[in-house]
């Protein structure tokens, strides 16, 4: 055991004062590579972050794959400990230097479990658990809580996932360009190292491109090198989250089970936004002592400004018992638009109403259902020149809100806007659209945005969703109606700007393209366009419905 370099130690009290933390209360040691044995005879590294004090204090366990090395060491393990927490970073399964093969998911109930067993063992645990971390690591949260230990007292889960198959088929299209993006950093990240890491991360979308618009989607890793990632295939190959095999992907049993104070941390723009909405809601619902924060950020840009000392303050109240919790009300939200913060005792607020926009002729919005008898508007969606996406969340510095123009200056784009607003609209929940539509092809998407277009026409995306429309619910040139609810948001359109809707047939690469045929998305290599007939009358009143205040 050794003590924490001089430049970890600079760093760290660089970001201490930037982020307005709580002053150190120790110095730090750390033992690397500490072996901690599973039950099937594997061996996981870890790192033991130890406070120099001669209290007992309590221990968060944080269990990561993508190394212990200075990033990840610094947010999830040595800001923690100086203020007073064992820390021990533990490398998960077939992850630099831990024995056995990484395969997402499915080993981190039972390499949880073993670990805090093995901390059961040591004289420096004082019975106090808590478990902290964002995105997968998130994962291995709700894992471990599958089956609480009586030792967990308190959750930080930021940017956090409790089922992979849902975020990465939940609306249908595959999410093509996070599960590749993801499965690319996976199968190189122990070979590039962290810089040349972060710069892959960073380019990742037009390095990646070839391999994004390549059919037939199955096969893509194998020209990308490194490890490989032997789960993309198949979770290309399985879009049914019915399918029998999701199961060892999901720890969504650990939103019934957990009952220790938790704290969730997401982002408007993040890509598992809807299930950190989830996660709040269902721990609310059984009366666990929750609280959510929730951002203008996409994946990649968290404010450790607000997270970080969000996250002490939750753990000094729960797992150390040192100060009551710093929280003016359970939910904190930024609204978009305002540029503010807005606190609420519960999501979404009580005191939502709704207000109904129509669809109208010449690419109007209005708050009158439309007049006109026969007015309709059309498009073709081409899988061979698929609409692209622009912004909303993708892992990617190109995701979340972004300037829509030019793709609203495509021809397979449709956009109703209203006039000018004469007065603020504010939008807290999930948007509702209805549209009534007819489609010559029954193999379509529909993706829907919402749009805040200021005065000098800029456009950007507020929230947005996609479906998938087959041959069970779809016939070829019937009027359909087609209920899509949004991703929630909160969010102020000033007066002097309008709300716009974009209709389109996909956004690619951020989801896959439907290619038209019916075929499995997994191994179809034929496309075939769609015409999409947009309906705005009397008789089929496609409309928006926003919860507003």
């Amino acid at each position: 055991m050794r003590s924490v370099g001089m430049g970890a130690n600079l760093v760290s009290a660089a970001l201490g004062r930037r982020w307005r933390m709580p002053a150190r209360r120790n110095r730090v040691r750390v033992a690397r590579a500490v072996e901690v044995p599973m039950r099937d005879g594997v061996t996981l590294l870890a790192d033991h972050y130890v406070p120099v004090t001669a209290e007992r204090v309590p221990t968060i366990l944080v269990r990561c794959p993508y190394g212990r090395g200075f990033l990840y060491s610094m947010l999830t393990a040595q800001l923690y400990a100086e203020r007073g927490y064992h820390v021990l970073l533990q490398s998960t399964r077939g992850t630099f230097g831990s024995g056995g093969t990484f395969m997402p998911a499915v080993s981190e109930a039972d390499d949880g479990q073993d670990t805090v067993a093995w901390l059961r063992t040591q004289d420096w645990f004082d019975g106090r658990l808590a478990t902290a971390g964002g995105s997968y690591l998130g994962y291995t949260q709700w894992a471990l809580a599958l089956d609480p230990p009586p030792e967990l007292t308190a959750m930080v889960v930021t940017i956090g996932v409790h089922d992979i198959g849902r975020a990465g088929h939940q609306y249908g299209p595959v999410e093509l360009f996070n599960m590749l993006s993801w499965s690319d950093l996976l199968s190189h990240q122990e070979t590039v190292g962290a810089v040349r890491g972060l710069v892959r991360m960073m380019r990742a979308e037009r390095r990646l491109a070839p391999a994004l618009d390549r059919l037939p989607l199955r096969g893509a890793m194998a020209g990308l090198g490194g490890k490989g990632a032997p789960w993309y295939d198949d979770w290309i190959e399985r879009p049914d989250l019915e399918d029998p095999y999701w199961e060892g992907f999901r720890a969504t049993e650990a939103l019934r089970r957990v009952s220790v104070p938790t704290l969730l941390i997401g982002g408007w723009h993040d890509f598992f936004i809807d299930q950190t909405l989830a996660q709040y809601e269902a721990l609310r619902s059984r009366g666990v002592d929750v609280a959510m924060t929730i951002g203008p950020w996409t994946h990649l840009t968290v404010d450790n400004g607000i997270a970080m000392p969000e996250a002490l303050s939750w753990l000094d109240a729960h797992a150390a018992g040192r100060a009551p919790v710093r929280r003016a009300a359970p939910v904190r939200v930024f609204v978009g638009g305002a540029g503010q913060w807005e606190n609420h005792q519960t999501w979404p607020p009580r005191d939502t109403e709704s207000t109904t926009l129509y669809l109208q002729g010449g690419g109007q919005l209005a708050d009158s259902p439309p007049a006109q008898p026969r007015s309709v508007t059309e498009f073709r969606y081409d899988p061979h020149n698929p609409t692209p996406s622009v912004g909303g969340r993708v892992m990617a510095p190109s995701g979340g809100a972004q300037d829509n123009r030019e793709l609203e200056a495509r021809d397979d784009v449709l956009v109703f806007s209203t006039e000018p607003l004469t007065s603020a609209v504010e939008v807290r929940g999930a948007p509702v659209v209805e549209l009534h539509v007819a489609s010559d092809n029954a193999n379509a998407d529909l993706f829907v945005r919402i749009c805040d277009v200021d005065p000098r026409g800029r456009s950007v995306n507020v929230t947005d969703r996609i479906i998938r429309c087959t041959g069970r619910d779809t016939v070829p040139g019937e009027v359909r109606t087609v209920r899509v609810v949004l991703d929630a948001t909160a969010h102020r359109f000033d007066g002097g700007h309008r709300i716009r809707l974009q209709v389109s047939g996909g956004a690619f690469p951020r989801f896959a393209r439907n290619l038209g045929t019916g075929e499995h998305p997994g191994t179809s290599t034929e496309m075939k366009p769609t015409t999409h007939t947009v309906f705005h009358n009397r008789a089929w009143p496609s409309n928006i419905v926003l919860p507003s205040r």
